[in-house]
């Protein structure tokens, strides 16, 4: 085994960014296990490894560490999720892969999560943030999806997207906030088809029957799925009330 000042040397002769990345990977770890209050400079030190000087040689405060966790936790976001989206079709594909995307983050980073709503986003600094930047890049998605379904004549034209983008995620910041409590949770696949589909049938995204066959045909699927439910059939979903 060397000896300890050998290892030291070694630690010492760390590149810098490996130094910075090691500090946000022990920071994000003690942020998620004790909150941003709870958690010690001293705390973080330990866990990467290094002394308490060696961190506030790349951060000048416990804030901006936490501040560059979260901005990394959302570029990680961006980035993992750009390539799938750029292959999702259709309106209602392209919303609910967004709102399911955010959910699922939300229910797999429960910590983040609270540390963004709580202690980031309610400073009075964060407008001019970076962070503030990168949160706009991942919500201006939906903008950018309605944008498109007016031009392309799927939603009303009268359609505000940033309304959209504001009703989508609120809803989804107040349906899950009783989960970032730590009381009960929640089906992510679950409720981002709940979502999407008061969206996509609010913004007129073509759920209305083409034609008065087409009506006809409705009524009579689900009279007929009414039926097999009370005989205790369970029946395929019918075509018209898929999405499209």
């Amino acid at each position: 085994m060397p000896p300890r000042t050998a290892l030291k040397r070694q630690v010492n002769r760390l590149p810098p960014e490996r130094r910075i990345s090691d500090i946000m990977a022990a920071a994000k770890q003690v942020f998620v296990e004790k909150g941003y209050n709870d958690a010690l400079i001293t705390d973080i030190a330990l866990r990467a490894g290094v002394v308490e000087g060696s961190i506030y040689r790349f951060f000048a405060n416990k804030r901006e560490l936490l501040v560059k966790v979260v901005e990394h936790w959302f570029e990680e976001m961006l980035r993992d999720d750009a390539e799938q989206f750029a292959a999702v079709r259709g309106s209602w594909n392209q919303i609910r892969f967004i709102v399911y995307t955010h959910l699922t983050s939300i229910h797999r980073d429960p910590a983040l999560s609270r540390l963004m709503f709580q202690e980031i986003r309610p400073a009075p600094d964060y407008r001019g943030s970076h962070l503030f930047e990168l949160n706009r890049a991942y919500t201006n998605r939906l903008v950018d999806v309605v944008k498109a379904g007016i031009a392309a004549g799927e939603l009303r034209p009268e359609t505000s997207p940033s309304l959209v983008r504001d009703l989508v995620f609120g809803c989804i910041e107040h349906r899950t906030w009783a989960f970032l409590r730590g009381e009960g949770d929640f089906d992510p696949a679950e409720m981002a088809d709940a979502i999407t589909n008061l969206v996509h049938h609010g913004l007129g995204l073509g759920d209305e029957p083409a034609s008065p066959m087409e009506s006809v045909v409705a009524r009579l699927e689900t009279a007929t799925a009414r039926l097999e439910a009370a005989a205790g059939i369970i029946p395929a979903k019918p075509a018209s009330a898929r999405p499209r």
